[in-house]
């Protein structure tokens, strides 16, 4: 196992604190992102790649899934979307002189804020086994190396892991060498953050996506935005709350943190942004105790029944299970509602009566509502919710999961998934001639499982940083030690290049911003928004190295070697045409997966395809019996022991998922520092700390043989910070140790990184 970078790697004396903004974006907003584009990318290059984001002859922004309207802004891009464009399209560079330079031990000593600061990757690397540097290695000799190790493994002991920043070609070639190699194994990011809201949703109304559409923010009477930070996360989804507002809508903001963005938002856009004090856009903040939304929204649920404030008409129709649901919400005591949310039971009700009151509602929601043991349950009960109220399938009303990655639903759509349909793999087998495997495959979890218990072999990553992205850091550091040969397809550095197998390939790839030309034909993808929109994207930029290959053309050439003659059972398809010309692909998916037809066409010219949507198209519920499912889901809320706290992790301001652009938290009030942990004042007084204490954070986690166990996360600086008494939050990775990895959400299996239980120990005396 690496070690790791020191705990003391931030002096806690450089780290300040102030007092939490009030407003998000601004003219502050636009000069930082401004500066550090010009940093990485110099005046001119900045120019071309920032004119060009989210544009619909330009290239899809590497950061959020936030949808476009189909008349775009000049500059259709945020803060933190510069910065994601800045990271990629920099002029720095990471070659082969670079791991001369420096050992394994040497990378493994700094954080993964470093590692990303130091450019693109150029050439592909070997770290052979024993060795203390990795090595150039020829492009073929690396693909050579991987059809060799493909071919020894057996099928089910090996692991392909997904970003999902991916495209949907390369994701759709991917799964395609995937499940010709035999195995359903495709871990993806959607594992650790929206399968929750995947499993509810497919549950409920028949499709594990979203209802809405960017109008039906617009037009939205009452938007309820969830467990979510869209002034860091998706700072352009404040446009769209704010063109909301403007239209008369309300809008109720619930977190168990105050967030500037949901506050007051100073669009840089308009004259009313940048000079008249810009828009309020909460009507009301409702702070919760972390954990208890399920209940938020049963309360909601029992006061609409209470008050009869339902669609008779739509529930009989479209609904089945209305009566154990009413029985459920009979049964349901308001002081436990009141327990388990913090909050009053006369302030439920007037949430409740908002409900009532609103002519269209549409609840938004991302990680704070996802990653909870209980959290499948608690978006059933948002759907039960909107049902009451016939709030699915009519215009600005709807279910909202905001999703991370610019096309993290298109992976799924195109088929990154463990538990693929039969009606996929049928399809996928008669386009390319095959048996696809039926057996279901490993998640996120059960892939570091298997990995920790010896039975993987290959582990091969398309983008992202698994080791910083998974929870239980230390167990997924010895479980990767275990594989014999790991392989990163990836534009930069990160610490999955340092914790490694016993050998390791890093193969670096073409980004969003750099011109793909193969064939003698310039390329293009597409990519899925968060609401079932599929455009074109394509990138200008001259690539970090002449050679640098596509992820299309690195999953082609390695089919390519794996699948010869002399293997059965091998899809069949030219893999060097389409290598060299991503249409065929694209001919595939149409004749594969539902609502691709006329793919070509429908997506030139900057023209958007919209992936057809039963419940919000026409009210149509593909579940079992063809209707919305009312669910009867008994209550559950954290509960904290006393002298404990329950911790969840989430994001600074300067970070976008594991990819870390600077040390402040600027909404936060915190500067020079990421080892900190947002406490409120009065759990401080009453275990005996200050601000500016520095402790370690150990989390308890009671082990099914029925034990406790301690995971320690050292050095970290308490804030005083308005929480809700007993929660308290920090960042990750850093704190991705204390997450235990049998602690999932259940059906989803989301490691439940907003639920931790810790207990603070104060650090001994220098």
């Amino acid at each position: 196992m690496a070690k790791r970078p020191p705990a003391s790697d931030i002096d806690e004396s450089r780290v300040s604190v102030a007092p939490p903004a009030d407003v998000a974006v601004g003219v502050p907003a636009v000069a930082h992102a401004l500066k550090i584009a010009v940093e990485q990318m110099g005046v001119v290059r900045s120019i071309r790649s920032l004119t060009r984001v989210n544009q619909k002859d330009g290239f899809d922004c590497p950061g959020c899934a936030w949808p476009e309207e189909d008349r775009r802004h000049v500059a259709e891009f945020c803060e933190n979307g510069a910065k994601a464009v800045a990271e990629e399209a920099t002029l720095r560079r990471v070659g082969p002189e670079f791991f001369a330079e420096h050992s394994i031990e040497d990378l493994a000593g700094h954080d993964d804020w470093w590692l990303g600061q130091q450019g693109r990757l150029t050439h592909p690397m070997v770290l052979d086994e024993g060795a203390t540097h990795y090595r150039p290695i020829t492009w073929d000799a690396a693909y050579a190396l991987i059809a060799e190790a493909l071919r020894a493994a057996p099928a089910d002991e090996t692991v392909f892991y997904t970003s999902g920043r991916t495209s949907n070609e390369a994701a759709f070639l991917y799964q395609l060498l995937v499940r010709g190699v035999g195995t359903n194994n495709l871990p993806d990011c959607s594992n650790m953050c929206h399968e929750s809201s995947g499993s509810a949703l497919t549950e409920t109304i028949g499709i594990g996506k979203g209802t809405v559409t960017i109008d039906d923010i617009h037009d939205a009477d009452l938007l309820i935005v969830a467990g979510q930070n869209p002034g860091t996360n998706h700072p352009r989804m404040l446009s769209a709350l704010e063109k909301a507002k403007q239209r008369g809508a309300t809008i109720i903001a619930v977190n168990p943190l105050p967030e500037a963005g949901l506050v007051r938002f100073e669009n840089p856009q308009t004259v009313r942004g940048v000079m008249l004090g810009g828009t309020t856009l909460a009507d009301e903040f409702v702070q919760i105790r972390i954990g208890g939304d399920q209940a938020l929204f049963q309360a909601i649920g029992k006061h609409l029944i209470e008050h009869d404030a339902l669609d008779r008409a739509f529930i009989d129709e479209h609904t089945s299970g209305f009566d154990a649901y009413r029985a459920q919400m009979d049964a349901v005591a308001w002081s436990d509602l009141v327990a388990a949310t913090g909050i009053a039971e006369d302030r439920l009700r007037r949430l409740g009566e908002a409900v009532r009151a609103s002519t269209a509602t549409t609840v938004c929601w991302a990680m704070g509502l996802t990653q909870h043991k209980h959290s499948v349950a608690t978006l059933r009960d948002v759907v039960n919710a909107l049902l009451l109220r016939g709030d699915i399938g009519r215009p600005g009303a709807g279910v909202c999961p905001v999703r991370g990655h610019s096309n993290v639903q298109g992976d799924r759509t195109m088929g990154i998934y463990e538990k693929p349909s039969e009606m996929f793999l049928d399809a996928l087998g008669t386009e390319f001639g095959f048996e696809p495997p039926r057996a279901h495959g490993y998640d996120t979890v059960a892939a570091i499982r298997a990995m920790r218990d010896g039975r993987v072999r290959f582990f091969m990553a398309m983008g992202g940083n698994f080791v910083s992205a998974t929870p239980d850091t230390a167990v997924v550091e010895r479980a990767m030690s275990q594989v014999d040969l790991t392989v990163h397809v990836s534009t930069k550095l990160n610490r999955s290049h340092v914790v490694t197998g016993r050998r390791a390939l890093i193969l670096p790839t073409l980004g969003r911003t750099d011109r793909d030309r193969r064939g003698g034909i310039e390329q293009r993808v597409t990519v899925e928004d968060s609401m079932g929109a599929v455009h074109a994207s394509r990138g200008r930029l001259a690539p970090p190295a002449h050679d640098l290959p596509s992820e299309v053309a690195i999953v082609s050439r390695i089919a390519a070697l794996v699948f010869d003659q002399e293997r059965a059972n091998a899809p069949s398809a030219d893999w060097a045409a389409l290598a060299d010309d991503y249409s065929g692909i694209r001919a595939s998916i149409a004749r594969v997966v539902p609502g691709f037809d006329d793919y070509e066409r429908r997506i030139d010219k900057g023209r958007t395809l919209v992936l057809p949507n039963g419940p919000r198209d026409a009210r149509h519920f593909a579940t079992s019996d063809g209707r919305a499912r009312f669910t009867a889901n008994a209550l559950e809320y954290p509960t904290i022991p006393p002298g404990r706290l329950l911790l969840q992790t989430l994001r600074s301001h300067d970070q976008y998922n594991t990819t870390v652009y600077g040390k402040d938290d600027r909404y936060r009030g915190i500067r020079g520092g990421r080892r900190v942990v947002l406490v409120n004042p009065d759990d401080l007084v009453e275990r005996g700390f200050a601000d500016g204490d520095i402790v370690d954070l150990v989390s308890e986690w009671t082990g099914a043989a029925g034990g406790v166990e301690e995971r320690r996360a050292e050095a970290f600086r308490l804030v005083a910070y308005p929480t809700p008494r007993g929660n308290a939050a920090a960042y990750y990775p850093e704190t991705n140790v204390l997450v235990p990895l049998d602690s999932v959400a259940d059906v989803s299996g989301t490691p439940t990184s907003k639920s931790v239980i810790v207990r603070l120990d104060r650090r001994p005396s220098a």
